[in-house]
């Protein structure tokens, strides 16, 4: 690729990264059943075996958007996914082999390799918002990093049927594997992005201007990237939930067959590969709409996350299996169609740090995902599950309400 390639190409590769990197994140969240039937493995581990992975990915958020701002997203990305491959390769070998272990010890094994794939798999987003503040005009960043984000949805879409239904046949070692193909092609494509890209004229201008008018660091003290930072600490707190332990709350307290249960929770990923795009695409139309740039950015934000609140409480009342199913796979959609916005808000009062606020932003979004895993089901051992997603669902609003402070820089 050169510098006639045009922006959504480069947004394409980013999004296809993004895919191949979540499929590497979610393959043991639905291999979980029988990860916890073979070594042993508590509810409550297996919360602590998909929190290491968040501890390295959290952790590791501003390292690695710092590297993406000094060496371009391209080199940063391509070396990333090498890791993904060796790491997935490794974590299949736990129980056999050289790593043939029980118990506790298989424990530790898990907890290790999945820290190390959480740091091989920082640079994900802080690269993918550095590749998009140079590529993509200001305008169209919303969407841009909705398509990029999209790949959330699509990644945990294909991850529950490949994984389950290789590990039905083959295992779910074999599985692992497979799932690390798709990382395996983007690293090889990666290779062959020579240089960091191209800077597009407008977002070359518009960058320059900025950091002329605030400081670096004063940007990333103002009151609204801080409120940014908390607000998707809070989402990242309730869509962890859904990453982490929707496929296992479908067949260990709905009682869904393996089967089944990796179709139905496909459907909230499916759902979000158009909600994703669909909120960034809204949001860029509204804030250059007659709403203004101030609530025109506001509105999808506010409105998706209290729509995922009322939503999570309704799903975790109801009796019926199938209605919870659905009704959970909506406010998954709603929570997750505001990463366009959020992405694009931290572009526009980050300027030429995209990749170092990016980290931070998402560091904050990733330490509500790290303690999510681990204490939802705590909670649920106390309360049950039906209250510990209320409780999700209040978050959910207070996240939507912290949008209402939050201004875009002129």
């Amino acid at each position: 690729m050169n510098k006639n390639s045009t922006p959504w190409k480069m947004v394409m590769l980013l999004c296809a990264t993004a895919t191949a990197s979540y499929i590497c994140r979610v393959n043991v969240s639905t291999a979980g059943p029988l990860l916890m039937e073979e070594f042993g493995l508590s509810q409550i581990e297996m919360g602590r075996v998909f929190s290491a992975f968040l501890l390295g990915y959290a952790l590791f958020q501003v390292p690695a958007g710092a590297l993406a701002d000094k060496w371009g997203a391209a080199k940063v990305l391509g070396w990333a996914a090498w890791f993904w491959v060796a790491l997935t390769v490794i974590q299949s070998l736990t129980g056999w082999g050289p790593l043939l272990v029980n118990g506790s010890y298989a424990l530790v094994v898990f907890l290790i390799i999945r820290f190390l794939l959480g740091v091989s798999e920082s640079p994900t987003f802080p690269g993918a918002a550095k590749g998009v503040a140079m590529w993509v005009p200001s305008g169209f960043q919303g969407r841009a990093n909705g398509i990029v984000i999209a790949a959330v949805g699509l990644g945990s879409a294909i991850a529950p049927p490949l994984v389950s239904n290789i590990m039905v046949h083959s295992g779910w070692r074999t599985a692992l594997v497979v799932s690390a193909i798709p990382a395996l092609i983007m690293a090889i494509l990666w290779s062959r992005v020579k240089g960091p890209g191209f800077k597009h004229p407008v977002t070359e201008n518009v960058t320059i201007v900025e950091a002329a008018d605030v400081s670096d660091t004063a940007k990333l003290k103002s009151a609204s990237f801080i409120l940014l930072t908390l607000s998707y600490t809070l989402q990242g707190y309730v869509g962890y939930i859904f990453v982490s332990w929707f496929y296992i709350y479908l067949v260990q307290e709905r009682h869904f067959s393996l089967l089944n249960g990796a179709w139905m929770s496909s459907l909230p990923w499916i759902l979000s590969i158009i909600s994703i795009p669909l909120g960034g695409l809204i949001s860029d139309r509204l804030a250059a709409g007659k709403l203004g740039s101030v609530w025109g950015s506001r509105i999808v934000p506010v409105t998706g996350m209290a729509m995922s609140g009322l939503l999570i409480s309704i799903g975790a009342h109801t009796g019926n299996a199938i209605v919870a199913a659905v009704t959970l796979a909506f406010a998954t959609a709603f929570v997750l169609c505001v990463e366009g916005p959020f992405w694009a808000m931290m572009i526009n009062i980050s300027g030429n740090n995209s990749g170092k606020a990016g980290g931070i932003m998402n560091m904050g979004s990733n330490l509500g995902g790290l303690i999510s895993p681990m204490l939802t089901p705590l909670i649920a051992s106390y309360i049950g599950w039906e209250n510990a997603l209320h409780i999700a669902a209040v978050l959910s609003l207070i996240a939507a309400g912290l949008w209402l402070g939050i201004k875009p820089r002129k």
